[in-house]
Formats: C-alpha cells, sequence, structure tokens
C-alpha cells in the first residue's frame, strides 16, 4: 500500500507551473471568446445626449466602438472618444452590461456603457470629427433619440439614463432587464 503520509496537498499551480500553464493554455484555445463593445454615454449642460452618425451604420450610435484583443472596455471607450471625436475623456461608473445573442453572422457580445459625464465649456469646443468614420454628431433629448437608434441600442441608452441618475448599473440580455 502507498504511503500516503508524503502526499503534496498544494494546488497544481504551485506543485508544477508549467502543467498549469498547459491547463491554462489548452482552456484559452478552446473556451468561446467574446466580442467585446463599449460606449459612453456623455451630456451637455442642457441633458442632451451625444450620438454619433457612423458611416459604417444605417442609424445614430452612442459614442465608442470595439475594444481590441485583450483591451479593458473602459478603456476601449476612452480610445474611441479620441480617435473619433477628438475628446481626452475618463469615463466613470459603469452603467451598462448587456448581452447581445448572437445574431445574423455575429457570434454573441458583452455591450458596455460607461458614465461620460456632463461635457462644459472646453470639452465642448474640442469635440470634433476626428476621423472618417463619422459622418456626423449631434446632442439630443433623450425622447427623441428613440427615433435616432436601433430599439436595441435604445432601449440599453435609457438604462444607461436611469443608471447614472439613481447609480444603479443594470445587467441586461438584449436589451432587457435580466434577473438574475
Amino acid at each position: 500500500m502507498p504511503d500516503n503520509s508524503m502526499a503534496d496537498d498544494r494546488p497544481l499551480y504551485e506543485r508544477d507551473p508549467d502543467a498549469w500553464q498547459a491547463y491554462l493554455a489548452e482552456g484559452n484555445a478552446k473556451q468561446a471568446r467574446k466580442r467585446v463593445g463599449a460606449d459612453v454615454l456623455i451630456r451637455n449642460e442642457q441633458g442632451e445626449v451625444l450620438l454619433v452618425n457612423p458611416r459604417y451604420k444605417p442609424d445614430w450610435d452612442l459614442p465608442g466602438g470595439m475594444a481590441e484583443a485583450n483591451e479593458p472596455p473602459h478603456q476601449a471607450a476612452e480610445r474611441e472618444l479620441r480617435e473619433e471625436l477628438g475628446i481626452h475623456l475618463q469615463v466613470g461608473r459603469l452603467l451598462v452590461v448587456d448581452w447581445v445573442a448572437p445574431h445574423g453572422p455575429w457570434d454573441d457580445s458583452l455591450m458596455f456603457i460607461f458614465d461620460g459625464g456632463t461635457l462644459v465649456g472646453d470639452e465642448m469646443t474640442a469635440l470634433r470629427l476626428a476621423d472618417d468614420e463619422l459622418l456626423a454628431y449631434t446632442f439630443s433629448p433623450l425622447d427623441a433619440t428613440e427615433t435616432l437608434l436601433r430599439p436595441y441600442v435604445w432601449q440599453r441608452l435609457t438604462y444607461a439614463f436611469d443608471g447614472a441618475a439613481t447609480g444603479r448599473c443594470r445587467y441586461l440580455l438584449n436589451g432587457v432587464q435580466a434577473t438574475p
């Protein structure tokens, strides 16, 4: 009978670091990967919402975009604001996380909306079309955004607007409040 009194009870990552790294690499190669988008809720002093009109989409959208490989969502949002609108803004609290089911040729994704606060003074004058991805930008009253945005983006925006006012972060499934 083997003597188990000398058994090494340490976790695998301590007993055999190379085996642990191989285990992680195998999981990384086989597990699903998600696309991540990060948008920003930005308002002006009148409480209107900043919208952008992308060249590559049929409708208006919130400012932001897709995260690059290994880029945190909040940094993706800040980078997109710099690249597309020329503003250097540190985003605030997370307002919404929306899991979007596969649709058309796209796999599922996670969409984040961060609070960008209210632009005033120099921040407003710094706002400009900084690259050719956008045709225009505008500030719109919340109730008028419903006709400009795709329905699920508008739904996400309403939850984000509420989250900015109440301090609550919302978890959505396809734009609808989830009840985990």
